[in-house]
């Protein structure tokens, strides 16, 4: 499982490990604009830059064709609301 060459788990994997980076960079920001209902403005720089280096590595096509990153975003960075 460590070296699926499945594109849809790799996509998968890479989404969540960009989102979670940006919780390790940044967890009391996060904190707060989760607090103040602003996760979306707060983190609309680092979810940019996340987002193209996710579509630079699965490649365009397979990003925006599913919800990988997006889920990612809401269940991780969202903390498990749907907000993006």
């Amino acid at each position: 499982p460590f070296l699926v060459q499945d594109p849809q788990v790799k996509a998968r994997r890479l989404a969540r490990a960009l989102i979670s980076d940006m919780i390790s960079y940044h967890p009391a920001k996060r904190a707060q604009a989760l607090k103040d209902g602003t996760l979306k403005a707060v983190f609309e720089e680092e979810i940019k830059k996340s987002w193209e280096e996710f579509a630079g590595q699965v490649g365009r096509e397979l990003a925006e064709s599913t919800t990988h990153f997006t889920d990612a975003l809401n269940e991780i960075l969202g903390d498990g609301s749907k907000i993006f």
